[in-house]
């Protein structure tokens, strides 16, 4: 059965749709999988018409979900719409600790699961739904000891343990505010983030695993906080109890650092949840901008936890005795909405790994998923190319047939990679969840309905039920069938309020690209409609070329570069060319067997022309060991093409292997000589 997607009102009912878009639609896909009959038969929501009575009543559509939390005072309006402003459940009250934690342990869910804990070296831990709930109360009356107060902000920079699950729940149940940084950040990343937050205590460990190296989170730390003056103590969780980073070997400042299992154990077990208004801030999470200092984009209580809750029980059709894998780091906002925040608010059992998915094989996560019986796995675009790199004989080791359902998240996923999640990580049985979503909107946005949605391999297919988006040309003109920008018509439960202390900043963002329209959220990301109405997200617009009066999305060409044997993963970027104004410049990595030589390179320039037309063959194809990528796992192509441009390489900070960078160049320049 095939959802019916109900579109919003044209946005300029006068002016007839364009149909001619601003971005070539070149890649065709035409695959298309229908739920199966089964999965749709048993499925939470499988039928059509939940489009439409969402789209005839949002506001009713919206209280309806939030009502699948506890509140302790009811809102008396749902949505308050100032654009670009707007305000969800407004005079209602709720705590999200208790929606996570406290409303599961009165019934059958008391002694569940809620944390399977596996660290890199193979220690594990299995934290139960009242283990949760007696450990947040305590290390919420540790913080209260440590001065923080309803509305303080406080640092956490953690491993992926369940400590960095407990202290974000923690922080929510009195009511201060959460900054979390990824683990793999610099000190000076840290030191940026926690002074822009003015944050008062900082959480991190001695240290965390990471490829069988020890990554020096508290050393790290302490070099941040030489230059941070609002924070006041440091907590310190004990990651491991011997060795080089234990307990008697990390410098602990008096006064100002606590071990974590020092100050838990003289904690008091109880502590009343705060009452939260629906519009108080939960959190503030920083995304990197595209110049200047990263933004802090703040996330409030009420209409996030109904995003996120809403999103997991459907979009995964999460069942009580599902086991749910979500592998994003709490670093960044996958792991926020679903790995704590939207599994836990509907009770699941969540897997929590902490080190690398080929530690120390390259089955490691097939191994974890079998001996855990994950039934509901999801991961980035990123890790299944990898996975395809490595070869579909690790998954075949292990026994995967309690996987029901599986997930892409945080990049547009090609079409090939989509088709091998399905075949060797599904078995061909399980639908596949591609997801469009972003920090700033806190929940996931476009998505399949797995018991409703007929997918399409690379495609993220509808706008989910309360979500409007519309594909537009520059002047704001709808264009149903095509490439354009991608923007949110309406308002949404979970989206974000502002930028922690630079509101003009979060309007020039987000709500000012088509002047007098400040009701558009743009995005940001340029996609295609097909004559279905189906999405298919094309990437950030800032990769969209121009060749030759062409405007060609690089989305397409990596898909099409993936889909040849050889190749596991592709990026694609521009430099400037004489003749055409950019020519395309194709950096590639390898799969297992494959060996780079000139008739491969000339076999994929073709191949490219092929698939997809002769004004996409690239110019240069550069083979790579692997790609220059953030530590979130996305491809620097801002690097690559300064790499592709010969110019200096600027600052690689944020790289996860920074000689990557280094060697491409070498390559790259040794090419053009």
């Amino acid at each position: 059965m095939t959802a019916r997607y109900v579109p919003s009102a044209p946005l300029h009912p006068s002016s007839p749709p364009i149909r001619m878009s601003d971005i070539d639609v070149l890649l065709q896909e035409h695959r298309k999988f229908p739920p199966d009959a089964a999965f749709a038969r048993e499925a939470l929501l499988n039928s059509p018409e939940v489009y439409e009575r969402a789209a005839a009543d949002l506001d009713g559509f919206w209280a309806e979900q939030a009502r699948l939390l506890d509140w302790y005072t009811p809102w008396h309006t749902v949505l308050d719409w100032k654009p670009p402003r707007a305000r969800w459940f407004d005079g209602g009250t709720l705590n999200v600790a208790y929606n996570c934690v406290d409303r599961h342990i009165g019934g059958s869910r008391r002694n569940k699961a809620a944390i399977i804990f596996e660290g890199e070296p193979g220690d594990r831990r299995t934290l139960t739904y009242w283990d949760l709930y007696i450990e947040v109360q305590k290390f919420a009356n540790v913080l209260r000891k440590l001065g923080v107060q309803r509305g303080d902000r406080v640092g956490i920079y953690l491993p992926l343990i369940p400590e960095a699950a407990i202290a974000m729940l923690a922080c929510a149940r009195i009511g201060a505010i959460h900054s979390v940084v990824f683990g793999g950040f610099s000190p000076e990343s840290l030191r940026d983030r926690m002074n822009d937050a003015q944050a008062k205590v900082v959480i991190t460990a001695d240290g965390g695993y990471r490829r069988g190296q020890i990554v020096p989170l508290k050393r790290n730390t302490d070099k941040a906080l030489e230059e941070c003056p609002s924070v006041k103590h440091v907590v310190v969780v004990q990651r491991r109890t011997g060795g080089p980073i234990g307990e008697a070997y990390v410098e602990m400042l008096e006064g100002r650092d606590f071990w974590w299992h020092r100050l838990m154990q003289h904690a008091e077990a109880e502590c009343e949840p705060e009452h939260m208004n629906a519009e108080d801030v939960l959190f503030i999470l920083y995304t990197s901008g595209t110049t200047g200092k990263p933004k802090g984009i703040v996330h409030t209580t009420g209409g996030y936890l109904t995003g996120v809750a809403y999103t997991t029980k459907y979009v995964f059709d999460l069942r009580d005795d599902d086991v749910f894998w979500c592998t994003a780091d709490v670093g960044w906002v996958t792991g926020h909405s679903y790995l704590v925040y939207g599994p836990l608010a509907n009770g699941a059992t969540c897997v929590m790994y902490e080190g690398a998915p080929d530690w120390p094989e390259k089955d490691r996560m097939w191994e974890m998923c079998a001996r855990h019986g994950v039934t509901v796995f999801y991961t980035a675009p990123t890790a299944i190319r990898a996975f395809m790199k490595w070869g579909a004989e690790w998954p075949a080791r292990h026994d995967l047939s309690r996987l029901r359902l599986l997930g892409s998240v945080g990049e547009p996923i090609n079409p090939e990679a989509w088709m091998w999640y399905h075949t060797y990580i599904g078995g061909g049985r399980c639908p596949v969840v591609d997801t469009w979503w972003q920090t700033e909107t806190g929940a996931i946005v476009i998505s399949p309905l797995p018991g409703i949605t007929a997918t399409k391999p690379g495609s993220a297919t509808h706008p989910l039920p309360g979500f409007s988006a519309e594909l537009v040309d520059a002047r704001a003109n709808r264009i149903p069938v095509g490439g354009g920008l991608l923007t949110l018509t309406r308002p949404w439960p979970s989206m974000l309020r502002t930028i922690w202390g630079d509101d003009q900043r979060y309007v020039d963002t987000y709500f000012s690209k088509w002047p007098g329209r400040p009701d558009l959220y743009f995005a940001g990301d340029g996609a295609k409609r097909d004559d279905d109405g189906y999405f298919w997200i094309l990437g950030r617009v800032d990769d969209v070329l121009n060749v030759a009066g062409h405007r060609i999305g690089t989305m397409e060409v990596e898909s099409a570069l993936v889909e040849h044997p050889s190749v596991a993963e592709a990026a694609v970027v521009g430099k400037s060319h004489e003749l055409k104004g950019q020519a395309l410049a194709a950096f590639v990595t390898l799969r297992t067997g494959f060996h780079p030589n000139p008739a491969l390179r000339d076999e994929l320039r073709d191949f490219v022309a092929q698939k997809i037309g002769a004004i996409a063959r690239p110019d240069d194809i550069l083979f790579s060991a692997d790609l220059p990528k953030t530590r979130s796992g996305k491809i620097m192509r801002r690097l690559l093409r300064d790499i592709a441009e010969g110019r200096a390489l600027g600052d690689t900070t944020t790289l996860a292997d920074p000689g990557v960078v280094a060697s491409l160049k070498d390559q790259y320049e040794s090419q053009e000589s």
